[in-house]
This record gives C-alpha cells, sequence and structure tokens, in this order.
C-alpha cells in the first residue's frame, strides 16, 4: 500500500493524500506557487502580506476575525507561512472536526475580501513584524546573508520585503497578484491524518474545483554572480556576534543532495558534530552554531550559522574554515558517517509523528518537485551515502573562492575577516 496518493482535478489543481489511520487528528493544507522569488521589485513583500489578509474576512466570512474565532472554536491549530518559493495556509484538528476546518482553509484561499480598510490595518502589523526580526539578529543575519549572495534580484531580496514597498500596496495590487498566482495548476491541496477520502475528495472538488486552470508564470531563474569571497557586514551593539558563513550549493533535483545533507551533519547537525565540539565544548567561544543544507527550485546554499562572543569571531570563522578543510581533505570515518545518518534519518521520521507534519512533508515535495517521495525511499539514499561521495560533495561546494560572510555585530572593518575565508595552509 503506498504511504500517499495523488489526484489531479480537471482544472489542474493536485491533491496529495496522506491518510494515517492511528491518528487521532486530519490536517489540510493548501499550498501555491507564490514567494518573494516570483515578486518584482515593485511589490517585493506582497506574497507575504497577501498572506497576512486572508485571514481579515472573505465572502462567506466577512467580518475580521471570524476565520480565526471559528477556527478556535474547533479547538484547532492553524497557520500560514510564506518563503521565497512558496506560501502555505494549514489548519489541524481533532478528526471528527475535519469537514469544517477544510470548508474554512478552503475559504480563506478562494474568497478573500481585501477590504481596504484591513488593508490600511494590517500594514501597520507586518511593518511591525519586520522590526520584530530587525530586532532578532540571529534571524535577520540570514536574510543579510541571502542579500550578499544573490544581490539585487528577487532570491535577495526579504520574504516580507521593504517598509516603503509595503506602505505603498493598495488593493488593487493584491487582486492583479493573486489573480495570477493562485490558479489550480500551481496549488496543491494537501490531506493527512484520520479522514474519510471519499468525503474529504468530494468537497475539494465542489469547492477548490472552481479555482482557474491558466498556468501562471514561471519564476525568473536565479543569476549566479561571481564566486569569489564576499563579505558584509552589519553594525550593531549586540550581546553576541551573529554570523553566517556559507557557499551555493546545488538545487532540490540534484541526486547529490542526500550527500550535501550528510555532509551538514557531520559538520554541523547536533551535538554530536564537529562544529559543536570544536567551537562550543573545545573554544567555548559560541551558544549556538550548526550547519544547514538548504535547496530550491534552480540553486541552493550550505551555511553555517553561529552567534560568538565578539572578541573571538575570527576564532570560529577560523575553526569552520579549518573544518571545512578537513572534509575536503578527509573521508568521514565510518562510525562517525554512521552516526550522522542515523542522527538525520531518526530526525525525518520523529518530525513525521503528528498530522500537520506529515501534511507538510508531502505537501512541501509536492509544491516544489511535483514528485514527493515517501519516508522510507529518503531514507534509503540518504543510507546510500557514500564516505566518498560526502567527500566529493565537500570538494565541490566547500571552495575557497566561494565563501560568503555574513555578520551582525559590533564589526565595520570588512578587510579584517577577509585572510579567514582563506583555507589554512599546511
Amino acid at each position: 500500500m503506498r504511504p500517499f496518493k495523488k489526484i489531479t482535478l480537471p482544472n489542474g489543481l493536485r491533491l496529495v493524500l496522506a491518510p494515517r489511520a492511528s491518528s487521532v487528528a486530519a490536517s489540510i493544507y493548501i499550498l501555491v506557487e507564490a514567494g518573494s522569488e516570483y515578486e518584482t521589485k515593485k511589490i517585493n513583500g506582497l506574497s507575504h502580506f497577501l498572506e497576512h489578509m486572508v485571514f481579515k474576512g472573505t465572502a462567506r466570512r466577512p467580518r475580521p476575525g471570524m476565520i480565526a474565532e471559528e477556527l478556535t472554536a474547533l479547538g484547532a491549530q492553524f497557520n500560514a507561512f510564506t518563503s521565497q518559493e512558496l506560501t502555505g495556509y494549514w489548519a489541524k484538528a481533532a478528526a471528527a472536526k475535519f469537514p469544517k476546518i477544510l470548508d474554512i482553509v478552503a475559504d480563506l484561499y478562494l474568497n478573500p475580501l481585501f477590504a481596504p480598510e484591513e488593508i490600511e490595518k494590517e500594514r501597520g502589523v507586518v511593518i511591525e513584524e519586520m522590526n520584530m526580526y530587525e530586532d532578532m539578529p540571529m534571524r535577520r543575519v540570514h536574510d543579510l546573508f541571502l542579500e550578499l549572495v544573490h544581490g539585487d534580484q528577487p532570491a535577495g531580496w526579504r520574504v516580507d520585503g521593504e517598509k516603503d514597498v509595503i506602505r505603498r500596496l493598495g488593493r488593487e495590487d493584491f487582486i492583479r497578484y493573486r489573480e495570477a498566482r493562485y490558479a489550480a495548476p500551481a496549488t496543491v491541496v494537501v490531506m493527512s491524518g484520520k479522514f474519510d477520502e471519499k468525503s474529504a475528495v468530494k468537497a475539494i472538488r465542489a469547492t477548490m474545483g472552481v479555482l482557474p486552470r491558466r498556468a501562471p508564470k514561471k519564476k525568473p531563474p536565479v543569476r549566479a554572480h561571481e564566486a569569489r569571497p564576499r563579505i558584509r557586514l552589519s553594525f550593531k551593539e549586540s550581546g553576541q556576534s551573529h554570523l553566517v558563513l556559507g557557499f551555493r550549493g546545488w538545487d532540490i533535483f540534484d541526486r547529490r543532495r542526500y550527500a550535501l545533507q550528510v555532509l551538514a551533519d557531520v559538520l554541523g547537525g547536533g551535538m554530536s558534530s564537529r562544529l559543536w565540539k570544536r567551537v562550543r565544548e573545545e573554544l567555548g567561544a559560541a551558544y549556538y552554531i550548526s550547519a544547514d543544507a538548504d535547496f530550491s527550485l534552480d540553486h541552493g546554499l550550505f551555511t553555517v550559522a553561529a552567534g560568538a562572543d565578539h572578541a573571538r569571531t575570527h576564532a570560529v570563522i577560523g575553526a569552520i574554515m579549518e573544518e571545512c578543510l578537513r572534509l575536503r581533505n578527509e573521508p568521514v570515518p565510518p562510525a562517525e558517517l554512521a552516526r550522522s545518518k542515523d542522527h538525520l534519518t531518526g530526525g525525518l521520521i520523529l518530525g513525521l509523528e503528528t498530522a500537520d507534519e506529515l501534511g507538510g512533508f508531502y505537501g512541501e515535495q509536492e509544491i516544489m518537485t511535483r514528485n514527493p517521495l515517501p519516508p522510507e525511499t529518503i531514507i534509503d539514499r540518504i543510507n546510500g551515502v557514500t564516505a566518498a561521495e560526502v567527500r566529493a560533495a565537500a570538494r565541490a561546494v566547500l571552495k575557497e573562492r566561494g565563501a560568503n560572510l555574513a555578520i551582525i555585530g559590533p564589526h565595520r572593518n570588512e578587510s579584517a575577516f577577509e585572510k579567514l575565508l582563506q583555507f589554512p595552509k599546511n
């Protein structure tokens, strides 16, 4: 028995059904190919702003607050999110309440009002959210890193946009953008957990079948900049220096991604990783440090993030570069390789325990690749990675000339960090 089923409606809408009979809850996700990489400079931040606005009233639930009140009365958990390449809306409730949460989430997706007075109110909320993140350098440094790596193109812009743009956006901008992007072929509906398949599919056909079939434009391709070390500093009198040091990686369709994931786990995938032991336990120079491999439609990144003692920021960067060089030069020993694979696959299994996590797992794969893989397949591919493949990934991605460094903290002199982006010489 397949762990999920796909159905494509006549209008091009894709349904993914991931039942779990043992679950006490059910979840509905609606995902769409809309995010900051689909925007122009003139409307940067609109995808995220629109995500806010659909909760402010629909044709069937016109009063602001009705959607949240109704979902709360059902005992549901619910939210929405926007990233560079997708926007998602979801709710989870006890299995018996599934038809009701399905109706509500479909309604907010299909019938938003975009009332001018509510746009004005929510404009302030969005700007305050931006202000909140400005006060969170641990998060903001990742935006700074994307700006550094990608420059002035959609992949380098903030998902929440710029304040001047948010202040200018009007109702017609929302309507035009939604009509252009919120179309059936660009939309995925995921039902997961415990639900009645026949009635759920019938309800989706009856409601979401009205979405237009037109195919939205593809996002502009990401332009790669010259591969040379780049540094971006943002001065801030913070309690510690927050940094991201990273390299260009591979897109989500590259089969080498599994080797890069194992590489990231070996380097900075938790409390037994090399960087955790080196930087936190041996040097005592950082509270958090981690490595990640991120895969997008036509680009990817391999990054290390850390929060370091100001005076020891140079030592932390030096340690990161040394460990990257070691991964390029030496194969990962068998016991360490096995431990990292177990850490990755165990995290995947534990991350799919609930209905909403299961729905997000299949939905994000479908919206990105149109070919979701069950957990067992991903686990097999991770377990099949060899030490030689990990080293080959390190040599292909962790290149000295491709290093990029973004820091938020009390630093002003970029040249003071330039030599640190060179691999240590033997």
